[in-house]
């Protein structure tokens, strides 16, 4: 556990470095310089903390309570497609109060008049608090219906994950009013400065690097709260828990929509950065990614969820650039290697190790005394 408690806490220590040096770096340090972080590269790391922060989310309620849910990246999108929203209103004619018209895609599809759903979007605020409430309400209307009629197991899993390839399904139509195919791109302004600049490139790295920060430990002030101790004990023995008088359904459907709104959060965070959003990001392919990701690092204790989001993705970049026809079979390869020789993920792995080292250094100590007396 002492081990766990110094990796943990080395995690949080290496993503808030990462998060003030880069961008200072690219800020203050002249161009040429060899230290001097490219506008890429800020991007990148700024893309790898919001999977983070998405397999985070799903391994409070996967690692924690038992759920395994296959469409977690629904809720992610959902917060993506609220922020690229906001965006979008950013763009385009102003009205007689300066308020944005239409967003220039429904310019472009002869639309006359603004959905009363995108109503509101052009308020930084506003869209900040639908990135929560709309993840959060579809998980509370969806765990609600789930958890009240006892579905578990795979049944459940596989129902989260044809509710993610309905979504996927809907966004792609051109009347839904929100880019059809081609999703919602070509963002300018992010209250009212350049989104391609490198000073809001850099707070954008900044910010989610904080806010991963912020997650990890209010996920383990949870998992160590009385509520974190039901939740666990609902995944190991849900019946007994039920019969000592807990409700269940509620447990499970409070860091349902918890999650959900980490993981729309993370869309939120991931849109500005990566420049565009569109009805691919629903797809259940990216969603058994996000749980190859927490099964590599190791599901149940959040820092292993933001490991393997981070080395997977970088597996990603690197094997993407290099021979990108191979990166579906390697991630096959490594979800198979894991599930049968690491349950517990690389951080299970190192916990082993650290066991076995500490053992064998307590077994040769008393050795040692005798030699030396």
């Amino acid at each position: 556990m002492k081990n766990l408690d110094k990796s943990f806490g080395l995690v949080i220590a290496v993503i808030l470095l990462v998060s003030l040096l880069m961008p200072l770096g690219n800020l203050l340090l002249p161009e040429g310089s060899a230290f001097k972080f490219s506008a890429y590269s800020i991007s990148l790391v700024g893309k790898y903390w919001c999977f983070a922060l998405l397999a985070l989310s799903l391994d409070l309620v996967w690692g924690y309570a038992g759920i395994l849910v296959l469409g977690h990246s629904a809720f992610f999108a959902l917060g993506g497609y609220v922020m690229g929203m906001y965006l979008m209103r950013q763009i385009g004619d102003r009205g007689v109060y300066g308020d944005p018209l239409l967003p220039d895609f429904m310019v472009f599809l002869n639309w006359k008049e603004l959905p009363w759903y995108w109503q509101g979007f052009q308020h930084f605020g506003f869209a900040g608090l639908m990135v929560l409430l709309v993840p959060g309400f579809l998980a509370l209307l969806f765990g609600w219906l789930a958890f009240r009629s006892r579905v578990t197991g795979v049944y459940l899993s596989i129902i989260t994950q044809a509710l993610t390839y309905a979504l996927m399904l809907a966004f792609f139509r051109n009347e839904m009013g929100f880019g059809g195919n081609n999703g919602l791109t070509d963002f300018k302004d992010i209250l009212g400065f350049s989104i391609q600049s490198d000073a809001v490139r850099s707070l954008l790295l900044l910010t989610s690097g904080l806010l991963l920060i912020i997650a990890l430990l209010l996920g383990q002030a949870l998992a160590g709260s009385k509520m974190g101790k039901v939740i666990t004990a609902i995944r190991d023995q849900e019946s007994r828990v039920r019969f000592l008088g807990y409700r269940v359904e509620y447990f499970k459907l409070w860091i349902f929509v918890f999650s959900a709104m980490l993981a729309g959060l993370a869309g939120a965070l991931y849109v500005p950065q990566v420049g565009i959003i569109n009805p691919s990001e629903f797809s259940p392919i990216n969603a058994l990614e996000v749980v190859i990701w927490v099964a590599v690092g190791g599901r149940g204790t959040l820092y292993g969820a933001v490991i393997g989001a981070i080395l997977v993705n970088y597996a990603k970049t690197l094997l993407t650039g290099l021979m990108p026809e191979i990166w579906l079979f390697s991630l096959g390869a490594i979800f198979v290697i894991v599930t049968m020789y690491l349950p517990r993920g690389l951080v299970g792995l190192f916990d082993h190790w650290i066991r076995r080292w500490t053992a064998q250094r307590q077994l040769l100590t008393p050795g040692a005394q005798e030699a030396g007396l």
